[in-house]
Order: structure tokens, then sequence, then C-alpha cells
């Protein structure tokens, strides 16, 4: 989940951030001791759809730095990051890289959807989170973490709560919880407190367990 802050192009801070700060400094007691040690570190996007569902694809079920490798060797292979030239690629290339089978067979549709203009990019600024994630995940491949991710990192949406991200729920055990066993529930009701701005404060769960800003 995390890269260097070279390898992003945008730098503009989310309107809401702020604020959302503020606010969570207010409500939560543990967001008040995190986000001072942030180091004025913020979400950043990418601002390319294709490739943070891409690298989202890469990074399921594995460790974030088995992501991160795959992702380097992988994209060393087309020309440039986008739908067609990745249709271009040799499986073997790819599973070379690191990629399983079944995630080449993912970015290969992923790929194709946005190559034959199935994915609509317009629309996703009116909609609503829920119709986003069920568009996505009728994508094979895309299941609802990966949908989150696409929410926060490239969408920028400050209210997701990714509730299936291990990250999430070991950061949530750790600051609040003394390391003991976290259910969903237990996560949702820590959660309580961080809405409307709960991709905010799940960042700064990330960023306590690793300093690297984390960024799709």
């Amino acid at each position: 989940m995390a890269v260097s802050k070279s390898a992003v192009t945008a730098v503009a801070k989310p309107g809401y951030w702020d604020e959302a700060c503020k606010q969570l400094m207010r409500k939560d007691r543990v967001m008040k001791r995190l986000i001072p040690q942030s180091d004025g570190a913020f979400l950043q996007t990418r601002g390319d759809a294709f490739t943070t569902l891409a690298r989202s694809i890469v990074g399921q079920q594995i460790s974030v730095k088995a992501a991160q490798t795959v992702w380097d060797r992988f994209a060393k292979l087309p020309r440039r990051m986008a739908p067609g030239n990745v249709l271009k690629l040799k499986v073997d290339d790819m599973r070379a890289a690191g990629l399983s089978a079944r995630k080449v067979e993912y970015l290969v549709d992923l790929s194709l959807n946005f190559d034959d203009g199935s994915i609509r990019e317009g629309a996703w600024e009116a909609m609503e989170d829920e119709a986003i994630i069920a568009e996505l995940v009728a994508i094979r491949g895309i299941g609802r973490w990966t949908a989150e991710m696409f929410l926060i990192f490239h969408l920028m949406r400050p209210n997701v709560l990714p509730l299936d991200d291990v990250g999430l729920i070991n950061g949530i055990s750790r600051n609040y919880f003394s390391g003991d066993s976290v259910s969903r529930s237990d996560a949702r009701e820590v959660a309580g407190a961080w809405t409307p701005f709960c991709s905010v404060a799940t960042w700064y769960i990330w960023r306590s367990l690793d300093p690297m800003p984390v960024e799709y």
C-alpha cells in the first residue's frame, strides 16, 4: 500500500482534509494522538483510474512489500501503463513479473472494460459511493475491497470504511484494543466517531502501521 512520494503526480490536498482532521481530533482520542504525528502528509491520488484499479488488483491478498515488488516488475512491461498497452502484453511475461494466473486474467478483463468504454468514468462524480461500488464489482476480479480502495484513492471520497482491509483492522486492534482481536462490529463501533470522514481516519490508521503514506 505504500509507495514513494515521487511516484505520485497529483499533490493537491483534498478540500475536506483540514476540517476532517479538526473534527477527528476533537471527537476521537486516538486520532488526537495520531494526526499530529503525520508531518503534514495527506491522502494523494495519481489521477488515473486504470492505474489505481490495476494496482489494487495486484495488491489483493499479498503483503504491502510483495505488492510493491510485483507492481514494480509489472509496470516495466508496457511502454506506458494504459489499457491498450496491457492487452498487448504476453501472459508469460506478466506471470514472470510475479502475477498469478488469476490476476493476469483480472488485469486483462479490467483492460478490456476500459478499452471498450464499458467503464463510465464521466458518470462517477454524480454517483453515490454504493452505486460506484456496484458498478465496479461487476468487473471480474474487483471485489468490494478493491472498489473501496478506488473510492478512497482515486475519487477521494471522504467517508469510506473498508472493513475488509486487514491493515485497518490491525490498526484498530493496536490503537484502540491494546492488540486484542477485533471484529468487524468492534471496528464499526470505533468508526462511529469518524463519520463523515472515515476515509481520513482510515488513512491515519494505516500510517500508524507504516510511516510511508498509503497510496494506490
